[in-house]
């Protein structure tokens, strides 16, 4: 590689391990959903104008955006030689400068203004008006560079590009840098851990004795296809919340926020699940489908806008989580009691509290969360709401146990009554829990990690089996 002459840069795919242009749509997607679907539509064809006016819609903070860790050494080592180490890149020319500033790279660049879209051979012969014919170094990361490759002195490749294999004849050298991504970094993306979840999809066949196989098998159907959506909407909700996720201790790594899966990658990834998972719901039955179309669509409505009000988030959170017990219900085709809901609802809302308790005692200063409507100051309250939660879902267990529709299911009522003791702790411990900032981010994941908390909820499901008269139907023991 040459020693002297200027180093020309790639944005998307080489400098930056993201987009610009994907940034700017997501990042219009969370703040005006409307007018950015809008622009998309009508300018799609146009896409220098696409991307003038995507990056018109608000600021985006490049600074914050991740780099390849292999680029950034080619050019602390070009700075250090005193090489120019410009940009130039079919993104927006507003975004491009704004993230040479960011890195204090040359001020002269090169990038779409609107009318011109600088991509492929626009880009090579803006590039050898400037430095002429071979004189510039340009990495880049895929086919259409190569344009430009065949005009550079060097040609700095980021992953694998077969048709570079060429450029060595033509006397061009080849530098080839690390890149790509990976299948395993698109799984964790997936989150594969939170589908523990769904297994509340089970909960009306157990409350209601169903074990058997007939009402078991579609359940467990229902469960991939709830898997499936929430991976979706999980993608969805990672591309809305990048910069968010990039100021945050933890999820900064998440794959999307830190590069290591494209955002392009994501959004087909995203498209795939959603179908897999409406086709495998309309195989079920017609109740189950529109019960995920629904979860569905207020999993998009949080994740666009009501995660970011205050009390909204975690009614809502409540609801979707209510949501799979009447999916369980729907896909064996099992009655769901109303004290159930009644009952789970306020569970799920402490719950949805205790998620925002851990964030804020985690949370390493005293600024409102990124992306949230809570602060520091809100911890009473929301130990409040959590504490009306548990002591509602108590007052509801109690009066089912007296109601007709108990009775019958559970003929011991003082058991149901010695189990509301297990389960008064296990929320209580719950809700500690996150006050002291000793627990994962998604309470539901760590419950059902929780060894301690496990045994707890197995005493409470054991105490009402055996008010239900279970074990002595199942083991012959007395109950």
């Amino acid at each position: 590689m040459s020693h002297d002459k200027p180093l020309v840069l790639d944005v998307d795919g080489t400098f930056l391990r993201t987009d610009l242009l994907l940034e700017s749509f997501w990042a219009g997607l969370g703040r005006m959903p409307l007018r950015t679907l809008r622009i998309a539509a009508t300018t799609f064809r146009d896409r220098a104008r696409l991307k003038a006016e995507l990056a018109a819609l608000g600021p985006l903070r490049t600074d914050l955006m991740p780099v390849a860790p292999a680029v950034a050494e080619v050019v602390i080592g070009a700075l250090n030689e005193g090489r120019e180490v410009c940009l130039a890149s079919a993104s927006d020319q507003r975004l491009v400068a704004q993230l040479a500033a960011d890195h204090g790279l040359s001020e002269r660049i090169f990038a779409s203004d609107g009318r011109l879209n600088l991509k492929g051979a626009a880009k090579a012969g803006a590039l050898v008006r400037v430095f002429g014919p071979r004189g510039f170094v340009y990495a880049g990361n895929e086919a259409t560079d190569m344009a430009v490759w065949e005009h550079a002195e060097t040609a700095v490749v980021v992953g694998r590009v077969p048709e570079t294999a060429a450029l060595p004849a033509r006397g061009i050298g080849v530098v080839t840098l690390p890149g790509g991504w990976s299948a395993a970094a698109l799984l964790k993306a997936l989150r594969p851990h939170q589908w523990v979840k769904n297994l509340l999809l089970l909960l009306p066949m157990i409350a209601a004795h169903r074990f058997d196989t007939v009402t078991l098998l579609p359940i467990l159907l229902g469960m991939v296809a709830f898997s499936l959506a929430a991976s979706a909407i999980y993608i969805v909700n990672d591309l809305l919340d990048l910069e968010a996720d990039r100021l945050h201790p933890v999820k900064c790594r998440r794959p999307f926020a830190c590069g290591a899966v494209p955002i392009r990658v994501g959004m087909i990834a995203c498209a795939g699940l959603v179908l897999a998972a409406l086709a495998l719901a309309a195989a079920l039955n017609a109740g189950f489908l529109g019960i995920l179309l629904l979860y569905m669509a207020m999993s998009l409505a949080y994740s666009l806008r009501l995660k970011r009000m205050r009390w909204v988030d975690i009614t809502t959170l409540a609801a979707l989580y209510t949501l799979r017990v009447v999916a369980g219900a729907a896909a064996g085709m099992v009655d769901v009691s109303i004290y159930m809901l009644v009952f789970l609802f306020p569970i799920f809302l402490s719950l949805g509290c205790v998620k925002r308790l851990t964030e804020l005692t985690l949370a390493p200063d005293t600024d409102p969360l990124p992306g949230r409507g809570y602060g520091r100051p809100d911890r009473g309250d929301l130990l409040n709401v959590a504490g009306i939660g548990v002591v509602g879902a108590l007052v509801v267990f109690f009066l089912y146990s007296i109601s007709d529709q108990g009775r019958m299911l559970y003929p011991d009522t003082w058991l149901l009554w010695l189990a509301m003791l297990p389960m008064g702790g296990w929320l209580v411990r719950m809700v500690a829990l996150g006050w002291f900032g000793k627990q994962d981010y998604d309470p539901i994941v760590f419950a059902l990690r929780d060894k301690f908390g496990l045994g707890i909820l197995m005493m409470t499901l054991s105490l009402m089996f055996w008010a239900a008269g279970l074990w002595a139907q199942w083991f012959g023991m007395g109950g």
